[in-house]
């Protein structure tokens, strides 16, 4: 199944894009808050000032009604006191500054000989007790005529009041106009914000949507597949993705070594099966013969006898190196010791000497060389190189055993000057019931060799060619003290 990159406000694009936007949201909402208080407060403070100006004014004067309806010469007051224009409609529907003088008692009076105009009347009824404003040091929110007002009053010099209201109407149009502008390109802020945080955030996951795929064309059996780099990739997504290849080459590496040990196993099997049904054919029908009395001649039976006995070690030969080699790969715990390999190379080629007497021998093996190891299986592996030497090279080519301590390992090299190998066959000189040319043997020597030697936490090399010989390379650790 093929896992495709989720989209929406379920993905973790749909989600970070979402947070952006709810971000400048918020921001936006706040700073739009802050400026629409600021400029309202800035605008009513003017008004407030002017009201107030016009309120100390007055009241600092101590004029009565009947000096201001006298003193007419005052413009000032005249302008401010009495509108222009004496139509009652036009008089409830003014956005200039509105005055009006009131008794004690709150009731509009006459001023300059001028009945109290219907806007008049309203500020006066708006404003109620006018003792009440003219004491506050701050102006009044009231409402005329359905718009809103700022209003104050001055005390005069006879007790009577002059009240005056500043229209607000235009100051909460224009925080209108503005909170609707700055909603406008908060908007379009937001709308621009949403499209480059998707086109980035896309960018910017791109690498792990490649690893989705990767790991999709894994799970559908595409081992080799890896997550390919980026060059816009952060530094986390790079720390990622150099991780899940080195995971991915190590699964392959375990999935490929898995196929081939069970390769191996059944190849095995096979073999193991294949090399004790010969032995076991043979006694079967040398066994036979015996029992149907087709086995008179005493020579017959003698020769018969034989030859099950022969197949019999063979088989049980056969069985021990199967059994050494299982042993092996359960990693079993060795005996380690110092051990002097020097010795044991001196006593391998003297049994081969005494096997082979035509065969030259020469030993490389001076003095004493201590190696923590495991003394019988060390003698193994001399038993096994030898006894290659001696099945499968003619009694008189020469051998040569030598050991030495260099660079802080042990070398033992067995070579011999025989025909060699060709290097498919030198490929696979390890393998287990590898046989060159149909030779004698089981094919298990230098499995076992190998298996021994990693144990000890070695390694083992083969140098051959045709015509040339074969030179077997152990290496040991040099350094006491049991390997890990």
């Amino acid at each position: 199944m093929k896992f495709r990159p989720a989209h929406g406000i379920h993905s973790l694009r749909g989600k970070l894009t979402l947070a952006n936007v709810a971000l400048l949201a918020i921001g936006i909402v706040a700073a739009t808050a802050v400026s629409v208080m600021g400029m309202r407060y800035y605008l009513l403070d003017q008004i407030d000032t002017e009201l107030i100006k016009n309120r100390d004014s007055l009241g600092g004067s101590q004029l009565t009604l009947r000096q201001i309806d006298s003193l007419s010469a005052m413009s000032f007051v005249r302008d401010r006191l009495v509108p222009e224009d004496r139509d009652e409609d036009q008089d409830d529907r003014t956005t200039e500054t509105v005055f009006a003088a009131v008794d004690q008692r709150g009731e509009p009076v006459e001023i300059l000989g001028f009945a109290p105009t219907g806007t008049q009347r309203a500020l006066a009824k708006a404003a109620g007790d006018p003792g009440a404003l003219a004491a506050d040091s701050e102006p009044h929110d009231l409402t005329l005529g359905g718009s809103p007002y700022r209003a104050t009053a001055a005390r005069l010099g006879d007790g009577s009041y002059a009240l005056m209201a500043a229209p607000t109407d235009v100051l909460h149009q224009g925080v209108a106009k503005a909170v609707k502008l700055d909603l406008a390109i908060g908007s379009l802020l937001l709308a621009l914000l949403a499209c480059l945080t998707m086109f980035s955030v896309r960018r910017r996951m791109r690498p792990l949507e490649d690893m989705v795929e990767t790991s999709s064309a894994i799970a559908e059996g595409d081992l080799t597949r890896r997550v390919p780099s980026s060059r816009e990739a952060t530094l986390e997504v790079e720390q990622l993705r150099v991780a899940l290849n080195t995971m991915l080459h190590q699964v392959e590496s375990a999935y490929r070594t898995r196929e081939r040990s069970a390769a191996q196993l059944r190849s095995f099997v096979a073999d193991a099966s294949h090399e004790l049904r010969t032995p076991l054919s043979a006694i079967r029908g040398y066994l036979q013969l015996y029992d149907k009395g087709m086995l008179s001649d005493p020579d017959e039976r003698k020769r018969a006898w034989g030859r099950v006995l022969a197949e019999t070690d063979r088989m049980g030969r056969l069985v021990d190196e199967l059994l050494t080699l299982a042993r092996l790969d359960q990693q079993p715990e060795l005996r380690f010791r110092n051990v002097d390999l020097s010795r044991l190379v001196r006593e391998a080629a003297e049994d081969l000497r005494v096997q082979q007497p035509d065969r030259p021998v020469e030993v490389a093996a001076e003095g004493s060389l201590l190696v923590r190891a495991d003394e019988s299986g060390l003698r193994q592996v001399l038993g096994n190189l030898v006894g290659n030497v001696r099945t499968h090279t003619p009694a008189d080519v020469p051998v040569r055993l030598g050991v030495e301590r260099a660079d802080g390992v042990v070398r033992l090299c067995v070579a011999d000057e025989g025909p060699g190998l060709p290097a498919d066959d030198a490929a696979r000189v390890f393998d287990r019931f590898f046989r060159t040319g149909g030779g004698a043997g089981s094919g298990l020597g230098l499995a076992i060799v190998q298996g021994v030697i990693r144990a000890h936490g070695g390694e083992v090399a083969v140098r051959t060619a045709p015509g040339e010989g074969l030179a077997v390379t152990v290496t040991l650790p040099g350094r006491a003290g049991v390997p890990s």
